[in-house]
Parts: structure tokens; C-alpha cells; sequence
């Protein structure tokens, strides 16, 4: 009997877990979506595509859908570039690594609700630390509200997003990095080969299976954040600054329609399952893992 049922003993608490708090929700919110929901939470029938309706008719979906494919490439895309060079950096030896290596950690460890009413505070335009600096250093006239002009204030969102991001992707990238042969680099320096193109040529190549992980968990992450936005602007001036996640939110709780909330979390959950295939159709996963 323990022949036959092999491995499974053993992953079926995963499968329970993964069944119990991600197929069954994703499930209920489907069905909730084709459903006909009153503000208290109530079902009153069958509403077919009532719901994916009022929700394609809302003339904010199209820009905040344009938005979320910014801000999830812009994000997934900048931590990585930061990333690769401070996790070389913290493969290295010198004196004090493990105490910067701790440094590092600390915008990931620490509440992100924290980290976003932080940065908050510092763009402040009466208050704000960053308005006094540069008008002390002559940069800006006059204090600027950073958060009130949608181009700024997204740029922003996407800064403290990327500050947040670095130190996971740093370490995922760095435990990559301990998996090179050292006698690999060795030999090619032996070769001849400067550091940059054993870089390039060795050590980038090796990265991939670390690289193709952190950029498939920002990849999710940043596209289902909803603190930094919501502490920091609440998707405002308007809706200028909302992802689909905050959308979502908006018409659950602003306008109280749970029906066109799922629907727009189903479509979310839609778009991120895209996202992940065609990232890993990119990157050829298949390779990868041979």
C-alpha cells in the first residue's frame, strides 16, 4: 500500500493547503461574479454576465488596465536590474557582509504598510522632508504636492514599490550566486577572461533558474499590491494612480457592488495566470528545469 500511494503521504498536506486557501476562494469568487449580490453581502439569484457588463462599462477599466501593465513590467523589470549588481555585491567578501547583508533585509522585513506611510509622510507638501531638501538645495521654488499630480505620484508608487521589492529578489539572486563553481571562475580568469565577461558568459548564464524564481514572485506580488497604493494615494487624484487590485476594492466598497468586484478579481486572477505563462514561455522554462 505504501508502494502504490508513493510520494503522496507526503504532499498531500501541501495539496490540502493549496485546495483549501487557493482553489476553493478563486472558485467562490468565480461563481460570485455571476451572481446577483446586495451591498450586505446577500445572494438574490443567478445574474449570468450582468456583472463582466456593468464592469466593461465602467470608462476607468481601460486606462487602470493600461496602468497595471506599467506598473507590474516597470517594477519586475527595475528590481531585477537593482537587484543583480547589490546581490554581487553581497557575494563578495568584505569586512562587515553580514551586517549590511542584515541592512538589506530590512525594507522586506518591515511592514510594507510602515515602509508606504513613511515615504507618505516624507513627500508630504507642507511637512514633507523631500520639499524641504530641495528647496534648501535650490532644486524646486517652492514645496510641491508630489502625490497630487497623477505622473509624479505614480512614478513614486513605483519607487517605494522597487525599494520594497530589492532586498527578496537581492537574496534569491544571491543564494543563485552561491551555487556558482568557483573553479569555473577560476579557470576563466586563468583564461584570460576579464571579470565583466565571466560575468556575462559564466555567472548570468547560471542565474537563470534564481532569476526566472524572483521574477515569477514579483511578477505576483506586484501585480496583487495593494498597500503602497492604497496608504499612499488611495488610487488617486481619482482613479488616476488605481491598479486592478484597487479597482477592485473601489467598486467593492465605494460603490458596493460585490458582483462587479469578482468580476474584476476573476479577471484579475485571469490576467496574472497570462502574465505567468507567457513569462515563462519567454523564458523557457523548459530549459530551466532539465
Amino acid at each position: 500500500m505504501k508502494i502504490r500511494l508513493g510520494a503522496f503521504p507526503w504532499i498531500f498536506p501541501a495539496l490540502a493547503m493549496i485546495a483549501v486557501f487557493v482553489v476553493w476562494p478563486a472558485f467562490e469568487m468565480i461563481r460570485t461574479s455571476f451572481q446577483d449580490i446586495d451591498p450586505t453581502g446577500l445572494a438574490k439569484g443567478w445574474a449570468g454576465l450582468d456583472n463582466y457588463r456593468t464592469l466593461f462599462e465602467n470608462p476607468d477599466l481601460k486606462p487602470v488596465l493600461i496602468r497595471t501593465l506599467f506598473w507590474v513590467t516597470g517594477i519586475v523589470f527595475f528590481t531585477i536590474i537593482i537587484s543583480l549588481p547589490v546581490a554581487q555585491l553581497l557575494n563578495a567578501n568584505f569586512p562587515g557582509r553580514k551586517m549590511v547583508r542584515w541592512v538589506v533585509i530590512i525594507p522586506w522585513a518591515a511592514s510594507v504598510v510602515m515602509t508606504s506611510t513613511i515615504f507618505k509622510w516624507i513627500l508630504d507638501p507642507y511637512s514633507g522632508v523631500l520639499n524641504r531638501l530641495f528647496v534648501d538645495l535650490g532644486l524646486i521654488a517652492e514645496p510641491r504636492d508630489w502625490l497630487g499630480n497623477p505622473t509624479e505620484a505614480m512614478i513614486w508608487l513605483m519607487v517605494v514599490a522597487v525599494f520594497v521589492s530589492i532586498p527578496f529578489t537581492a537574496f534569491v539572486l544571491l543564494a543563485g550566486l552561491s551555487t556558482v563553481p568557483s573553479d569555473i571562475m577560476e579557470a576563466a580568469k586563468v583564461d584570460g577572461a576579464t571579470a565583466l565577461k565571466g560575468y556575462r558568459e559564466i555567472t548570468f548564464p547560471l542565474l537563470r533558474p534564481a532569476l526566472l524564481v524572483a521574477a515569477v514572485i514579483n511578477l505576483i506580488n506586484v501585480f496583487n499590491s495593494f498597500p503602497i497604493i492604497w496608504i499612499m494615494t488611495q488610487g488617486g487624484p481619482g482613479y488616476m494612480t488605481d491598479t486592478t487590485t484597487t479597482l477592485a476594492y473601489k467598486i467593492s466598497f465605494r460603490d458596493q457592488n460585490i458582483g462587479a468586484s469578482a468580476s474584476m478579481a476573476s479577471i484579475n486572477f485571469l490576467i496574472i495566470f497570462i502574465f505567468i505563462l507567457l513569462f515563462l514561455r519567454v523564458s523557457k522554462w523548459r530549459e530551466v528545469t532539465r
